[in-house]
């Protein structure tokens, strides 16, 4: 199995679907991807039910991030946050999701209590203190292939040309790729894609600020990682909702349109289990 360095070296782009659970996760390796993403905005909703704006810690998302990792081990770029706290907390973090599974992690440079990069109210922190984080987490990772990423989410906060010198500065730290969250326009976007000659990664958010392209078009526009990281999420609500509509109207009209029992067990692995029981019982 390729790396996530490895990949993204060799895919055009390289595209992530994002996985909020673990039979995502599982459901995403059984469609063929070669890798995936895991993002705090949606383990945040499905598995505690509360928004991305800073409520929940590191280990509440580590314990998540777990029980996905198991399900697909599949190379995995995992959202790291803002490392929760210092430098010293940003290389704890680092060797967690390192131990968890994790090739791939981004880290973003807001201030403490932070939100998800599509939703307004975010503060930034200092770019020498950014900078800091970065040269910690490539000096002290301990896999020299784990890939970091630096993200900032200047754009939103004090605009592109802050996002670019951060940019700048990020890469020169020791990141391995660059995440300018949000751009609002695809004359942004090529901007950006056009201005570092190193890895990037484009969010295509749902709903959120940034125009959705399809991957060849990003690829066109000078991006290599692409991750649709709330797509499943999205129809994965609207289906819970409708269902729940149909069955409190007492119509059942949705009866019988979803997988089959017996397809669902085939999915979750109902058969190997069942030969690992009858043969050793």
């Amino acid at each position: 199995m390729s790396t996530f360095r490895q990949l993204v070296q060799s895919e055009r782009p390289l595209v992530l679907p994002g996985a909020h659970d673990a039979l995502t996760a599982l459901l995403i390796r059984q469609a063929g991807f070669k890798a995936y993403f895991i993002g705090g905005f949606p383990v945040a909703g499905v598995r505690y039910g509360v928004p991305d704006i800073g409520l929940l810690g590191g280990r509440e998302f580590w314990d998540a991030y777990r029980d996905i990792l198991t399900a697909n081990p599949s190379p995995v770029l995992v959202d790291a946050d803002n490392g929760y706290g210092d430098v010293k907390n940003v290389v704890h973090t680092v060797h967690q999701l390192e131990r968890l599974g994790a090739q791939a992690l981004f880290f973003e440079d807001q201030v403490s209590p932070k939100r998800c990069g599509h939703i307004a109210g975010k503060s930034l922190i200092g770019s020498a203190e950014m900078e800091a984080k970065i040269r910690a987490a490539a000096t002290e990772r301990m896999n020299p292939d784990t890939f970091i990423i630096a993200r900032t989410d200047a754009r939103e906060v004090v605009g592109m040309d802050e996002a670019l010198r951060r940019g700048e500065r990020y890469l020169r730290a020791g990141a391995d790729g660059l995440f300018i969250e949000a751009p609002i326009s695809v004359e942004e976007m090529a901007l950006i894609g056009k201005t570092f000659q190193v890895p990037q990664l484009a969010n295509m958010l749902e709903g959120g600020r940034t125009p959705i392209l399809k991957p060849a078009e990003l690829e066109a526009l000078g991006f290599r990682i692409v991750i649709y990281g709330i797509s499943v999420l999205m129809r994965y609500v609207k289906s819970i909702q409708e269902t729940l509509a149909d069955i409190q109207s007492g119509e059942l009209k949705l009866s019988g349109t979803g997988v089959s029992f017996n397809e669902y067990k085939r999915l979750i692995g109902m058969e190997d289990w069942s030969r690992i029981e009858n043969t050793y019982r």
